[in-house]
């Protein structure tokens, strides 16, 4: 298919082919075990931070590292994959991909140094995982309690494991 073949709709990337939209979200905690929770001025209820992947070639792991970077002003040097997910598809957004890094613990003197951006964020909390999966958004809720509840990558769809999926 070329590119005058597409259709006016639907997610194409560059080479023809449907694009799915894809994002990489990070845990990060705190001495104590408690995860970082972050506040969205664009949409209700608390996340964690990560974003959507650039077009531009970024892979996910480098979309955690920029957008954790971008909210929080922390530089995550490594992380473990915890989860992908599949978000399901509505009347009016595509399927999207989800990977979750466990970026692991950080020093409370690093955590202090914290900077949200502003334009995106307007608080952050450390708190204990059980008061975060409270705080959180359903399907990050979802796939957060589920990354850690394992200690191997989990394979979910809308924040669920699938039964015969394995890693």
């Amino acid at each position: 298919m070329t590119t005058q073949d597409q259709p006016a709709e639907g997610p194409w990337s560059w080479d023809g082919l449907p694009g799915i939209p894809a994002s990489a979200g990070a845990l990060i905690f705190d001495s104590a075990g408690r995860l970082l929770i972050l506040k969205p001025t664009y949409k209700a209820g608390w996340t964690i931070p990560g974003g959507v992947m650039e077009n531009d070639g970024e892979s996910p792991w480098q979309a955690c590292q920029r957008e954790v970077w971008e909210e929080t002003g922390l530089r995550v040097t490594q992380g473990r994959l915890a989860a992908v997910d599949t978000r399901p598809a509505r009347s009016n957004r595509a399927l999207g991909l989800r990977f979750l890094f466990d970026c692991g613990r950080y020093d409370d003197q690093v955590l202090a140094g914290i900077t949200v951006q502003t334009l995106e964020v307007s608080e952050y909390r450390l708190v204990p995982l059980a008061a975060a999966l409270e705080r959180l958004r359903p399907p990050v809720r979802r796939r957060v309690a589920a990354a850690v509840a394992s200690t191997q990558c989990v394979y979910l769809e809308d924040g669920r494991p699938i039964e015969g999926v394995t890693a």
